[in-house]
């Protein structure tokens, strides 16, 4: 049968215990879909699951700002990372918000007609350049939710784009008008809900509140991204002192764009392959291959492993955007 997991085996759903079945219990109620495949991908490495669902149930379901707008940052997020899996989803979303006419219009690749609408995808896709989107073109108190969806989106695109495939629904269904539309509405009613603040963090080790980063003002999304800032960066251990260096060396320059094809611009995955395949999945996710898994790949090596890798290296791409938004807004 085929998988949308492209080099892992996740456990199914149906057999999880302790915090992944809580995390999968949160999913069902709060996003409205039962074993989302970008999180059962993640079950391997509970430890990274529950803060990546925390984040993005603490900004995008139950922080502050307008459901449209934040989807529509995500979809601007996803389009900039050239995540279509992602893109696919947002859409599919801002069906269930009841925006029918704007995602039809964006999934034929069009602008939306609202001028707020259209800044607001915009700086969804200036994200992507560290330093170059702040501020948001949102209320200043908003900005715990849209950043933090958009720095969620970041992350979950860059787990997508290296351990899924890119369908969507199975035969890419959701191409089709009436696919979208059918499963936008079946998710309406969980999606125009309002949710709690704060009920992930019961499934969080959290962090000192002092970890918290400023933007948050005081939501639960701070310490959801300081628990998954930790639990990511915990994913460098997976790799020697020396990968370690190369690839962080690498993120404190990154400007942002996607890395050319030729020369291929990433260490030899005959020589290095832990550090390619950290910062393939930092900077192109898009291009891992079953070569650059296989390179990497020992007897010893787990599926947590794995996870914890590509986590790692994502994660220095979303610490790098975010670090460049504290320090302009620091500035500013």
């Amino acid at each position: 049968m085929s998988t949308p997991f492209r080099y892992t085996e996740p456990l199914p759903p149906k057999a999880a215990t302790g915090r992944v079945a809580e995390v999968y219990t949160q999913l069902s109620r709060d996003f409205g879909i039962d074993e989302p495949v970008t999180f059962v991908v993640l079950s391997s490495a509970p430890e990274i699951l529950a803060p990546a669902w925390a984040l993005m149930r603490e900004s995008l379901i139950a922080g502050p700002g307008s459901r449209t707008g934040k989807e529509l940052a995500a979809l601007g997020v996803s389009l900039a990372n050239k995540c279509p899996f992602c893109v696919d989803a947002h859409t599919v979303l801002l069906h269930a918000t009841g925006d029918h006419a704007l995602a039809e219009r964006l999934a034929r690749g069009e602008q939306p007609r609202n001028e707020e609408h259209a800044r607001v995808l915009e700086w969804g896709k200036r994200t992507r350049v560290p330093g170059a989107f702040a501020p948001g073109p949102f209320p200043r108190e908003h900005t715990p939710g849209y950043l933090g969806t958009v720095l969620a989106f970041h992350f979950i695109n860059r787990i997508v784009s290296a351990l899924l495939t890119e369908n969507l629904l199975p035969g890419n269904a959701q191409r089709f008008r009436p696919v979208r539309s059918l499963v936008g509405r079946t998710m309406s009613r969980t999606v125009r809900r309002t949710a709690r603040p704060g009920a992930a963090l019961a499934l969080l080790d959290l962090p000192d509140p002092g970890e918290s980063p400023a933007w948050a003002g005081g939501t639960a999304a701070g310490p959801a991204y300081a628990a998954l800032l930790r639990a990511a960066m915990d994913g460098a251990g997976v790799l020697d002192a020396d990968d370690q260096s190369v690839v962080e060396d690498v993120l404190q320059d990154w400007d942002g764009a996607h890395p050319p094809l030729a020369p291929d611009p990433f260490p030899d995955r005959s020589e290095r392959p832990g550090a390619r395949l950290a910062l393939l999945a930092a900077l192109a996710p898009y291009r891992v291959t079953d070569e650059d898994v296989a390179a990497w790949r020992r007897p010893e090596h787990t599926d947590q492993h794995l996870v914890q890798l590509v986590a790692y290296g994502a994660f220095l791409a979303v610490d790098r955007i975010e670090s460049a938004f504290t320090r302009n807004s620091v500035r500013t």
